[in-house]
């Protein structure tokens, strides 16, 4: 039942924008698979074969840590609300921090946050779909605002403390370079 695609189809693309919530999983050779929920208005489909997506700052910084070592990622969309599908986007990411030098332009396709992290530009290898017969059935009702209002109290200095004292390493202690490049580390 599972079709696999070269590239972002005009379908695959409109329902990706229909969807409230996708997962991003990533996994150095060693340690801890991490898959994330993501939501908040985070990513665009930038053309076939690229998708960028926002991180907000948050209590882990696993994707960052797990790109640094081995570059995969996988994203994924399930149709909880009416069409049943999954699809998946497998491939590689370069990871741009607030100090990367496209990092500023790239952030202009989202509202502003204090919160933005990084952003993930994702190079797409591959697509797949499959049924989702099996995903249930789920009503969207909103945007939880609580992440959104937690990094405005916070403001631009308390995000750079939090980064500091949580968001340095991936909980198997791999560095995120959050605060520094690879060289730097």
């Amino acid at each position: 039942m599972a079709k696999q695609f070269d590239d972002i189809s005009d379908d695959h693309r409109q329902f990706i924008e229909a969807q409230h919530i996708f997962f991003c999983g990533s996994a150095a050779e060693d340690g801890r698979v991490n898959i994330s929920p993501k939501g908040m208005d985070s990513l665009r489909v930038m053309g076939p074969n690229r998708i960028i997506w926002r991180n907000l700052t948050g209590s882990g910084n696993e994707t960052a840590g797990h790109l640094a070592r081995v570059n995969r990622i996988t994203l994924m969309w399930c149709g909880f609300e009416i069409r049943p599908m999954i699809l998946r986007a497998y491939g590689t990411a370069r990871t741009l921090h607030p100090r990367d030098a496209d990092f500023e332009m790239l952030d202009t396709y989202f509202e502003p946050s204090h919160g933005a992290r990084q952003i993930y530009d994702v190079a797409v290898e591959m697509m797949q779909s499959s049924c989702g017969y099996a995903v249930p059935f789920f009503d969207h009702i909103g945007e939880r605002d609580v992440l959104r209002k937690w990094a405005e109290d916070k403001g631009q200095d308390g995000i750079a403390t939090y980064w500091d004292t949580r968001n340095r390493t991936t909980i198997d202690d791999m560095p995120t370079h959050i605060l520094s490049g690879p060289a730097d580390a």
